[in-house]
């Protein structure tokens, strides 16, 4: 019996996977802003504690962490599940809007990661499972921010899986493709406040068309999904990245085919601008 912290654990992949590992007779630590409203499937488990968190808030961090230990003793596998969406050609995004997007997406991760940090060096083990996204390797139109925010994820992730090796610590970066969740809905994805018409038919704005008619009709199914992630994080030896869904394995391969392509004429050329020692 492993002790799973999952954040954003309210809704979407994150109570997903808060109930697969609770059927995987886990002890799960559910983040929420407001724990109150969990599903009372998970919020009366006898396996789980609710814990108020808005990952924004650094006291409500230390606190959600301390209520942790002292009910289940460590934390063995954290999930950074906590974000949002913003979408929108990159002109029309605010500053205010894309630092709003990364104190979650990212400052949020990277201070709950930090804070959960001592206790798996102490313990000597632990697991740090961060969900990323599609857009955290391959920058799509309409959603550059957070591509940004995502890719952050990533590199974060990819980082401290070297950092933190010497510790006995894992980390890995889960990308999932679409999956039909409420991430979508205005409750977690922001539409830009304002919208120039001159980007209407381009491809950014192809984007925020789609969200309407996406929307809760996505092909990935969030419990086979959070399922998946489960099992891969329940196992001996992390990946670096996981893909999850169809269309996130499909866009890797295709980005890929792609900067392999455009490289191949510019390899020699790139080679050579090495210094070589001659006057």
């Amino acid at each position: 019996m492993s002790v799973w912290m999952i954040t954003g654990a309210g809704r979407g992949l994150g109570l997903e996977i808060a109930r697969a590992a609770l059927a995987g007779g886990e002890q799960v630590a559910l983040g929420a802003r407001r724990p109150e409203t969990l599903p009372v499937d998970v919020r009366d488990h006898p396996n789980t504690l609710p814990v108020r968190l808005d990952v924004t808030d650094g006291t409500q961090i230390a606190s959600a962490v301390a209520e942790v230990v002292d009910r289940f003793g460590s934390i063995d596998v954290l999930v950074n599940n906590a974000g949002r969406g913003l979408l929108g050609a990159l002109e029309e995004i605010t500053g205010a809007e894309a630092r709003s997007l990364f104190d979650v997406n990212v400052f949020g991760l990277i201070d709950t990661t930090r804070a959960v940090l001592p206790i798996m060096r102490r313990a000597g083990k632990g697991k740090l499972v961060h969900i990323g996204s599609r857009s955290g390797f391959e920058g799509e139109p309409g959603v550059s921010m957070y591509s940004a925010a995502k890719f952050a994820v990533a590199g974060i992730s990819e980082a401290l899986a070297s950092e933190l090796e010497p510790f006995g610590i894992q980390s890995m970066v889960v990308e999932p493709g679409v999956f039909r969740t409420d991430f979508l809905d205005a409750s977690s994805v922001q539409l830009p406040g304002r919208r120039i018409a001159e980007y209407d038919g381009t491809p950014a704005h192809v984007t925020l068309d789609w969200v309407e008619e996406a929307n809760h009709t996505q092909l990935g199914d969030p419990v086979k999904g959070a399922a998946f992630i489960y099992r891969v994080a329940s196992g001996e030896r992390l990946p670096l990245h996981l893909p999850v869904g169809q269309d996130a394995l499909d866009r890797r391969v295709v980005l890929t085919e792609r900067i392999e392509r455009e490289i191949a004429p510019l390899r020699e050329a790139s080679a050579a601008t090495a210094h070589t020692g001659s006057a």
